[in-house]
C-alpha cells in the first residue's frame, strides 16, 4: 500500500456515513439517549479529576465530535472516563489545575502518531485477566474517590490528601463533618436507588439524570449544606493555546506518556467491545488512535481534559440503535444544549448526588461472572488479575498493566516450556539385534529459551545407546536458545563417541538450525534424514559395524 493510501486510509470519508439514509432516525435517539445518560457522568468525572465539571462537559461535547468525525469506529462515545481521572487528580495535585489543558495537548499529540505509526492493534498484546484486573483497579479508585465528597464535602481539601485514593479516602474519613454525613450520603442513595429502580423497569429510563433531578430540587426546596457544582458559563470558552514552557513541558513529559498510553488502551477497547456488541461494522484501530488524539488536542484547546472511548457510553449508543457516527455527534449536541439552556440549574447540583452516580457506576464496572471465571481458571491468569488489580489501587495505572503483561507473560512462557516434550520412542517392527542400543527420541512441541535446558539434560541423561535418532517432525517453533541447545546436544553426544541422526527438519527450522550450527555439528552430512525407517535402517547399519563405543552411557 502506497503512503498516500495509507494516510486517505487515516482520514474521514464520505464511506463513513453510507447507512445514514437507513439509520438516521434510530443513530439520533440513541445520540438522545445517550447525552441524557453521559451529563451526569461527564459533571461527575470532571469534578472527580481536581479540574470542574465545566472541564467534563467541554471533554465530552468537543471530544465526542471530533472523534466521531475522525476516529475508527462507527458507535464510539468519547469524552471524560473514570479511568483518565484516576489519573489526571494526581496531575492536578502536583501541577496545579492550568496543567490539564497542556497534558491533554501533550498526549494528543503521543496518541495521534501511534496512530500514525499504525500502533493500533498492540492492544491486542494485553491479556484478558490483565485487562478485567485493571478495571476492577479503576472501579475500586473511582469509588474510593467520592469517599471525600460524602464526608467533608465543599471544605475537602484536595491537597492536604494523598494522591493514592485508598489513602485520601481514609483521610476523608479521618476528618469527616458527621453533621454532614448523613445529608450527603442520604443524597447520594437517592440517586442509587432511582438509577436502580430505573434499570428494572426499562434500561432506557435515564435514572442517574432523573435521580440528581429529584436531589437537586430537594436541596432548593430544603435548606441542606450540601455542596453544589457551583457557576457554569452559559457557553462553551474560544480556542485558546495553553502557557506552554520548556521546563513546563519537560515536567509533563511522563505525565503526557501515562495519558496517552492509557488512552489509546481504553479506547482500543471499548471499540473492539462495541464491534462484538451489534451488527455495527468493523473498526479501525490506527485511525481510532488518530481520531482520539485530535479528540484530546481539540479538548485542550478548548480547556477541557484528555478524551478516550468511553465503554459504557458507547454500550448505551449500540444497545438504544446507534449505528453511524451521527449517534455521537447528536449527544454531543445535546450536552451543548445542556450548557446553553440549562447552566444555571446544572450548577445547583449536589456534588454528592454525582458522587451517588460515580459510585453505582464503578460497582457496574466490576463484573462478577467475569471474576469467577477468571478466579476459577488457570492459577496464572487469577493471579495476573490479583496483581493487576492491587498495583492498581495501591501503585500506577500503566505500571499496573505493564507487570500484569509481564506478570501473565512469565507465566505462559512457563507453560509454553512445559508443553515440550522429550520421548524415547520404541522402534517400529520386528526387534533386530542391537536396537537396545539405539535410542529414537522425538522432541514435541516449542523448543524456545525456557524449555531448552531441561530438553538438553533429558536427552543427554538417556543411557544403554550408542545411537541417537532425533525425530523432529514434530517440533513447533524454535528460537535461538533453543536451536543452539540442539547444538549442544548433538555435540556432546558426539565427544562421548555417540552418533546423532537428525530426522525430519522442517523447512521452516532449516536456515536457522544452519546459521546457529545444529547440522554442521554432525559427524557426517548424511546423518540428516527425511525417513523415519531410513533413519532406523542406518543406526542399524553403524551397531552392525561396530562404530560405536560398545555399551556406552550418554551420561
Amino acid at each position: 500500500m502506497s503512503t498516500s493510501a495509507r494516510v486517505r486510509g487515516l482520514m474521514p470519508s464520505l464511506d463513513d456515513y453510507r447507512d445514514l439514509r437507513r439509520t438516521w432516525k434510530r443513530d439520533v435517539v440513541a445520540g438522545l439517549t445517550v447525552g441524557i445518560v453521559a451529563l451526569p457522568l461527564a459533571l461527575g468525572f470532571g469534578v472527580s479529576s481536581g479540574v470542574s465539571a465545566e472541564a467534563g462537559l467541554i471533554t465530552a461535547i468537543i471530544a465526542g465530535v471530533l472523534a466521531a468525525i475522525f476516529g475508527g469506529s462507527n458507535v464510539q462515545i468519547s469524552g471524560p472516563t473514570g479511568a483518565m481521572v484516576v489519573v489526571l487528580l494526581p496531575i492536578v495535585a502536583e501541577h496545579g489545575v492550568g496543567a490539564v489543558a497542556l497534558v491533554s495537548i501533550m498526549a494528543g499529540v503521543i496518541v495521534l502518531a501511534a496512530g500514525a505509526l499504525r500502533l493500533g492493534k498492540a492492544v491486542g498484546v494485553i491479556p484478558w485477566p490483565v485487562i478485567e484486573g485493571f478495571t476492577l483497579g479503576i472501579a475500586a479508585i473511582i469509588f474510593l474517590q467520592q469517599v471525600p465528597s460524602l464526608t467533608v464535602g465543599g471544605e475537602a481539601d484536595a491537597a492536604s490528601h494523598s494522591s493514592n485514593a485508598l489513602i485520601a479516602a481514609v483521610q476523608a474519613i479521618s476528618e469527616a463533618d458527621w453533621t454532614y454525613v448523613p445529608w450527603a450520603v442520604g443524597a447520594a442513595l437517592i440517586v442509587i436507588g432511582f438509577m436502580l429502580l430505573a434499570q428494572r423497569l426499562h434500561p432506557g429510563i435515564p435514572g442517574s439524570l432523573i435521580g440528581i433531578a429529584v436531589v437537586t430540587l430537594l436541596c432548593l426546596m430544603i435548606d441542606s449544606p450540601l455542596a453544589v457544582i457551583g457557576a457554569l458559563p452559559a457557553g462553551l470558552p474560544m480556542p485558546a493555546l495553553p502557557t506552554i514552557t520548556l521546563s513546563g513541558t519537560a515536567a509533563l513529559l511522563a505525565p503526557a506518556f501515562t495519558i496517552a498510553a492509557l488512552a489509546a488502551i481504553e479506547s482500543l477497547l471499548s471499540a473492539r467491545v462495541a464491534a462484538s456488541l451489534g451488527d455495527t461494522g468493523s473498526y479501525d484501530p490506527d485511525r481510532e488512535l488518530v481520531g482520539q488524539g485530535i479528540a484530546s488536542i481539540g479538548s485542550g484547546l478548548f480547556g477541557g481534559m484528555p478524551a478516550t472511548g468511553a465503554i459504557a457510553r458507547t454500550a448505551v449508543n449500540v444497545r438504544s440503535g446507534g449505528r453511524t457516527r451521527l449517534a455521537s455527534i447528536v449527544h454531543a449536541v445535546v450536552l451543548l444544549l445542556f450548557v446553553l439552556v440549562l447552566s444555571g440549574p446544572v450548577g445547583m447540583i449536589p456534588l454528592a448526588g454525582l458522587a451517588g452516580v460515580l459510585m453505582l457506576t464503578a460497582v457496574r464496572m466490576v463484573r462478577a461472572a467475569t471474576m469467577r471465571s477468571i478466579l476459577k481458571s488457570a492459577r496464572s491468569d487469577a493471579a495476573a488479575f490479583i496483581v493487576t488489580a492491587i498495583i492498581t489501587v495501591s501503585f500506577d495505572l500503566i505500571v499496573a498493566v505493564v507487570i500484569g503483561i509481564v506478570f501473565a507473560g512469565v507465566f505462559a512462557i512457563r507453560n509454553l516450556s512445559r508443553s515440550t516434550g522429550v520421548q524415547r520412542e520404541e522402534i517400529a517392527g520386528p526387534p533386530q539385534p542391537g536396537d537396545e542400543r539405539i535410542a529414537v527420541v522425538r522432541i514435541d512441541g516449542p523448543l524456545i529459551f525456557a524449555s531448552a535446558e531441561r530438553v538438553f539434560e533429558e536427552i543427554t541423561r538417556m543411557q544403554g545407546a550408542t545411537v541417537v535418532v532425533l525425530r523432529m517432525s514434530k517440533l513447533e517453533h524454535v528460537d535461538a536458545s533453543g536451536a543452539h541447545a540442539l547444538q549442544d546436544i548433538v555435540q556432546s553426544l558426539e565427544r562421548r563417541g555417540v552418533t546423532v541422526l537428525i530426522k525430519g527438519v522442517q523447512p521452516v527450522h532449516e536456515d536457522l538450525f544452519r546459521t546457529v550450527g545444529v547440522l554442521n555439528s554432525l559427524r557426517h552430512h548424511r546423518h540428516l534424514f527425511t525417513s523415519l525407517d531410513d533413519a532406523v535402517s542406518h543406526a542399524r547399519s553403524h551397531i552392525a559395524r561396530g562404530s560405536g563405543r560398545p555399551a556406552s552411557a550418554l551420561a
